[in-house]
């Protein structure tokens, strides 16, 4: 007979809960998907123009990606206005002295803020974080940042930030599920164009064993 001790016993629990969790995110259901419909419905409802970026605009551009949080853009005027609405109402700083870091005092999930005019990697740039009133598109009832915008805050995050290399991984796997085009690279700033066509041609071999590329 085999003995498990209590510490194992909520080990196993965790991972069962957090097993069924990852199965409903992928159903688009679970604690993020609840939580990004209700922040969208609030956000509409106040008038204040948002868009989707993160893990969850992958998703609403048709890529899986698991992911824990919901990410958006507002503009200055917009965090001021959720600040002001939201507060105290279904949401909280997610931890003392937060001003862009929330969370959904319902799920517990947090929802993290950039506003517009930032910088994706940190420092200066030729390309920033837009306005979601002029880069957001409709998918699914909510409003995500357009997928070349979310590509290229990606290109220049990875590019720029040594600890953000998902975001170069993130826009392979984009080009892979989504087939992008090579000329897709003609459509994205041009600082980002070179590190787009670079990632293209290895999405091209992405998945090949070492005897199944062409000499």
């Amino acid at each position: 007979m085999t003995f498990y001790s209590e510490a194992q016993r909520v080990a196993a629990a965790n991972l069962d809960e957090r097993l069924e969790e990852m199965d409903r995110f992928f159903m688009k259901e679970g604690k993020v998907h609840t939580t990004l419909r209700r922040l969208a419905r609030r956000l509409e409802g106040e008038n204040i123009p948002y868009a989707i970026i993160g893990g969850m605009a992958l998703f609403l551009h048709g890529f899986a990606r698991e992911t824990l949080d919901v990410d958006l853009i507002l503009t200055p005027e917009g965090l001021e206005k959720f600040r002001d609405k939201f507060i105290g109402s279904g949401y909280l700083p997610a931890f003392t002295g937060a001003l862009k870091t929330f969370k959904d005092t319902a799920s517990n999930v947090k929802v993290e803020i950039i506003t517009t005019g930032e910088d994706p990697g940190g420092k200066p740039g030729p390309i920033v974080f837009p306005d979601p009133e002029t880069a957001s598109v409709g998918r699914e009832g909510i409003q995500v940042v357009t997928l070349e915008k979310l590509i290229e805050l990606k290109l220049i995050s990875g590019l720029t930030a040594s600890d953000r290399l998902r975001d170069l991984a993130d826009v392979q796997d984009l080009i892979i599920y989504l087939g992008l085009p090579l000329e897709f690279a003609e459509q994205l700033d041009q600082s980002v164009q070179a590190e787009y066509r670079r990632l293209w041609e290895l999405a091209q071999h992405a998945g090949e064993g070492p005897h199944e590329r062409e000499p």
